[in-house]
């Protein structure tokens, strides 16, 4: 069984120049959940100086109509960002790293070795909390400050997450640069250490492969795909990087395949014109 996740709210809205109100983020969030999405990553409990687009994450939590059945998690980097995401009540937490030491220090300002030491606990509060956790694995193809990323860098940071407890591990392109043979190297060797039902991929667009690329982990077994709705988003830490692959789009391909995808692309729609006039211009299907 396909499960999409809805990144829009959180890495689609923390790279958007704009301020988007919280009654608009509540409003988007609402039209999403009515689309019959499985699971919304509604904000970070990060920063306000590291990422402003996403200081409102406990307004927004606490505002949003939350629709039974729908899991509405959070990005969370240390245990402060935990004990906001559980007085907002999240669903399920997510943590992260890269796959690239030089990208990480410029995100989280730590190197590989340092994000594990803050988010174990964090692991291990979510566990006391019974919370599920899900493990982000950034620039597991390409990096923009390193270049090509060895698939077994890659196989050994998530073999470590993967030891701590998480659920899940989303397995990320953040720049958007890989190709189908790439997707398949990878798989190739993780598929040795994880089960499929624990991988999960998150494709950007920047060079138009992400579909093929969803389609391509599919073959391999792969059910679980991160998209935006509309196609927003990027990385503020990685120059060039486009959004996310749309969620439209990945929707659109996996029907094409013969796939059964119960998600209303009606919905998704109306979603689209509550957040397009605070962004600006429009967004793609």
């Amino acid at each position: 069984m396909i499960r999409l996740v809805e990144m829009g709210p959180r890495d689609g809205l923390q790279n958007e120049p704009r301020h988007v109100p919280v009654d608009v983020k509540v409003a988007f969030i609402d039209a999403l959940s009515e689309s019959g999405l499985e699971e919304i990553e509604v904000s970070a409990f990060v920063s306000a100086r590291a990422i402003p687009q996403l200081a409102d994450a406990g307004e927004v939590f606490a505002a949003i109509r939350r629709r039974p059945g729908v899991v509405y998690s959070a990005l969370v980097p240390n245990e402060r960002g935990l004990e906001r995401a559980l007085l907002a009540r999240a669903d399920k937490v997510a943590v992260f790293t890269a796959a690239s030491e030089t990208f990480n220090r410029h995100n989280i300002h730590a190197g590989i070795q340092e994000s594990f030491d803050r988010f174990k606990p964090v692991i291990e509060g979510a566990r006391r909390a019974r919370l599920p956790v899900r493990g982000y694995v950034s620039t597991a193809f390409w990096c923009p400050y390193e270049g090509k990323i060895a698939p077994e860098t890659v196989v050994e940071v998530i073999r470590r997450l993967d030891a701590l407890g998480v659920d899940e591990v989303s397995v990320g392109d953040t720049i958007g640069k890989a190709v189908p043979e790439e997707v398949n190297r990878l798989l190739d060797l993780l598929l040795a250490h994880l089960p499929a039902p624990k991988i999960a991929m998150h494709f950007h667009d920047t060079y138009g492969h992400a579909v093929e690329n969803v389609l391509a982990a599919f073959a391999r077994g792969i059910t679980i795909f991160d998209a935006s709705t509309g196609g927003i988003g990027g990385c503020p830490y990685a120059p060039g990087a486009s959004g996310n692959v749309s969620m439209e789009r990945v929707i659109a391909a996996l029907k094409g395949a013969g796939v059964e995808v119960t998600v209303d692309s009606g919905a998704l729609a109306k979603a689209r014109d509550v957040i397009e006039p605070s962004l600006g211009r429009e967004l793609g299907t």
